[in-house]
């Protein structure tokens, strides 16, 4: 599976953006789709995941009730939607795939990586 990320760019503090991975390669709808991010001096963090079907959602609580994933298997695209964003959002962002049965929340727990897209918050 290929991932590729779009999106990212520089938004002041309070507005939003809309993140897209386009998958390539197998059934997209068999994969768990991962958001996780990596800010400067930092390790790479969760963001946020769906599953196979996109009935299940998980967020970090850093991001809870501010961004929302959603998914639309027709496309084989993941979305990561960013609002009320704050500086400390900054960082690059990574799209990732997983086959397996259980929604993850550790990078060790996804197969696939994007390249990543940098999301710039200013303010």
């Amino acid at each position: 599976v290929q991932l590729q990320a779009s999106g990212g760019g520089l938004v002041q503090a309070g507005g939003s953006l809309r993140l897209s991975c386009v998958a390539f390669g197998r059934t997209f709808s068999s994969y768990n789709m991962g958001w996780f991010r990596q800010a400067p001096g930092k390790e790479r963090e969760f963001v946020a995941a769906t599953s196979g079907s996109g009935g299940s959602t998980y967020y970090a609580d850093s991001v809870k009730g501010r961004f929302g994933i959603s998914r639309d298997n027709g496309k084989n695209t993941v979305y990561l939607q960013m609002n009320s964003l704050k500086a400390e959002d900054t960082a690059i962002y990574y799209c990732t795939a997983a086959f397996r049965l259980r929604v993850g929340k550790a990078p060790n727990e996804y197969d696939y990586w994007g390249q990543g897209t940098l999301v710039t918050v200013s303010s």
